[in-house]
């Protein structure tokens, strides 16, 4: 049995496989970049400038409803869980997309109110 010695290599499939890992990460770090998760808020004439500590819960409601915690996901029946491991002092500002349900957003101050939460804001963009 005789092989077949191969002059050369194909490379157009690796550089295929390169182009998609190059577009993932180019499109995951400008995520990273901004250090939000997008949503768009809603506008306050007197909103102030806000800039979050480490140490604050960021709890953000996208449009189709996707809760987040500091940017991981929560799911809703698992939020009462999740706020179990946050010091009742910790300041938590609500993130809200405009045209996400208004039901959501009532849920998440309702189950703070009822863990006892008291250092809540609402983060708006200035209109």
């Amino acid at each position: 049995m005789k092989f077949k010695k191969f002059d050369s290599i194909n490379v157009v499939p690796f550089i295929d496989i390169i182009l998609v890992l190059l577009v993932i990460v180019l499109t995951t770090a400008s995520f990273v970049a901004k250090g939000l998760i997008p949503v768009d808020l809603s506008t306050s004439d007197n909103a102030k400038t806000y800039k979050p500590k480490k140490k604050d819960l960021i709890i953000t409601i996208k449009k189709d409803g996707e809760i987040n915690f500091n940017k991981k996901i929560i799911l809703k029946q698992n939020v009462n869980i999740e706020l179990l491991s946050y010091k009742k002092d910790t300041v938590i500002s609500i993130n809200c997309d405009k045209k996400s349900q208004f039901e959501n957003f009532v849920y998440i101050l309702d189950t703070l109110k009822k863990q006892n939460f008291k250092n809540i804001g609402i983060i708006t963009k200035n209109g």
